[in-house]
């Protein structure tokens, strides 16, 4: 029997504005999601696959524009309803989860407050039905202490936590539709699994249909029922999710694929040189805090953590949110003070300099952040980002201008891009650019913090391909901090994992993966995608 799909789109075209590098954002889009089914959207950053989701939920930014096609939720067409009646629907028939928490949420206000706003707006509930249905539905979603979450400002919560609370939002007016725009992008792969999980109970016990985009394809793999691949605007195919991942027609698609990091580490590399290029010893790091009575509260955050990084040779650190990877990285850099131990740049113990000692010698390791549009500064023209560093440590600034050169044809970037604006390339060239920032101070040691987790898949084997060749050419110990155990497999010459401020386990990458020892490691293994 013919049941009426929950959401429905037909030949969906929407234009972008004149001048654009294309005349659509999306061309000819099809597809329909029946009710208790998962669509997943997949293809390479700029592919449309947002634009889409917007389209649906009525947020379509003021410069873009459906021209022909349509958008139905449960037989009522979307682009024809008007603003009141789209704020209606939001909500009370479907609801989105995006990427980021932290910009979902209103940083000011208590999470239990936004979630009675949500139900003030779409209700006429009285206070306590409105307070009894928020704990009961930050419960579904399994936050422990449910009160004090309702209490809580969003910067008070991890991650995790958040996207929770975003998913509360959501789902708590049991919609027909929830929308998922990369919703486990940043999280680590436990709190990823743990998120999928509560996303496919809430989709069981609601019967919704779900519309969910990532650049994921374990995720994918894990939770679809049918696939649609999209790029520059098109649908390059779609079908059954089995058939579309083990069989795929489409050469894109092939691509997309073969740029999934394999969990089969490469064979092990040695090291260039016996001295280390940097070392640690016993580091630890206690943050203390009072209370309006000024009783001091200790967090250990780190303790006694250790480790030797040599020429040519990478170590990854993983491991969970809040584990201490970013801490004791954030010590190794001098970015923050350990409490305790010893740091050596070189033969340099700078565990205890003062900064104006310390400053002369920070061009021995450099930093690669996670997000390179908070990396580069977007008033600023590239060929300055660049220069800056290199002229802090005395180069003038014609060397400084000729080394910049040299550094974009390095990263495989032509010599106009010193001219432009950081808004002026996509994000795998921005953070190319952030690469090629750090290498201008000429480092030894190469820290990359999470550097290629926002990335789509294809992006991200490029950059990890980049990191390798400048490694082999330069000489650089890399130091490379991930979440994803798939990047750490095929980047990586040895791993340390890290769990609540301890290394666990630490080995070779072959043998560790083969082996894990220590029950933590066998529950990070386990919760990563293995489908495809």
């Amino acid at each position: 029997m013919w049941t009426m799909p929950v959401l429905a789109i037909e030949n969906l075209h929407i234009a972008l504005p004149a001048g654009a590098d294309r005349p659509y954002a999306i061309q000819n889009i099809s597809l329909t999601i029946e009710a208790g089914k998962t669509l997943c959207v997949v293809g390479e950053s700029g592919s449309g696959k947002s634009v889409m989701a917007t389209a649906v939920i009525g947020l379509l930014a003021k410069e873009l524009t459906a021209t022909q096609g349509g958008i139905s939720l449960n037989g009522e067409a979307l682009l024809q309803a008007s603003p009141r009646r789209l704020r209606d629907l939001r909500g009370r028939s479907m609801g989105m989860v995006f990427q980021e928490p932290m910009t979902a949420l209103n940083p000011v206000m208590r999470c239990g407050d936004q979630i009675k706003e949500l139900l003030r707006t779409h209700t006429d509930w009285s206070a306590a039905k409105r307070q009894q249905e928020v704990l009961s539905v930050l419960q579904r979603v399994k936050l422990l202490d449910p009160e004090r979450m309702m209490r809580s400002f969003p910067h008070q919560l991890s991650g995790g936590q958040r996207q929770r609370i975003v998913i509360a939002m959501a789902c708590i007016l049991k919609p027909a539709l929830l929308i998922c725009d990369e919703p486990t992008t940043a999280l680590d792969v436990t709190t990823q699994k743990e998120i999928l999980r509560l996303i496919d109970e809430l989709q069981r016990e609601q019967g919704c249909a779900v519309l969910f985009i990532t650049h994921d394809m374990g995720v994918v793999a894990e939770i679809a029922d049918d696939v649609l691949v999209m790029n520059q605007g098109l649908a390059v195919e779609l079908g059954a999710a089995t058939e579309v991942l083990k069989n795929p027609q489409q050469a894109y698609t092939q691509m997309l694929l073969a740029a999934v990091p394999s969990m089969q580490p490469p064979p092990a590399r040695h090291p260039r040189a016996r001295e280390p290029l940097l070392r640690a010893e016993r580091v630890g790091k206690t943050y203390i805090s009072r209370d309006w009575l000024g009783r001091a509260r200790h967090t250990q955050a780190l303790h006694d953590t250790a480790l030797e990084l040599r020429a040519g040779e990478t170590i990854g650190i993983v491991g969970e949110s809040g584990s201490g990877k970013s801490t004791l990285a954030r010590c190794i850099m001098r970015l923050i003070d350990p409490t305790k131990g010893e740091i050596y740049w070189g033969p340099n113990k700078i565990g205890t300099l003062p900064e104006s000692q310390l400053r002369p010698l920070r061009s021995h390791i450099q930093v690669v952040f996670q997000d390179p549009n908070r990396s580069l500064n977007p008033r600023r023209k590239i060929i300055d980002s660049l220069c800056e560093g290199a002229i802090n440590f005395g180069a003038s600034r014609a060397d400084a201008i000729s080394a910049a050169s040299q550094i974009l044809h390095k990263v495989k970037l032509p010599q106009e891009a010193l001219q432009r604006y950081p808004s002026q390339f996509s994000g795998g060239q921005r953070q190319r650019l952030a690469i090629a920032r750090a290498l201008m101070c000429r480092p030894q040691v190469l820290v990359a913090d999470e550097a290629v987790s926002a990335l789509d898949v294809s992006v991200q084997a490029q950059i990890l391909q980049l990191l390798r060749e400048v490694q082999a050419e330069l000489g650089l110990g890399l130091l490379f901090i991930t979440h994803d155990l798939r990047v750490a497999a095929q980047l990586c010459d040895r791993v340390l994992v890290m769990h609540q401020g301890r290394i666990v386990e630490q080995g070779k990458t072959a043998d560790l993966y083969a082996s894990p020892q220590q029950d933590y490691t066998r529950r990070l293994f386990d919760a990563a995608p293995k489908n495809i």
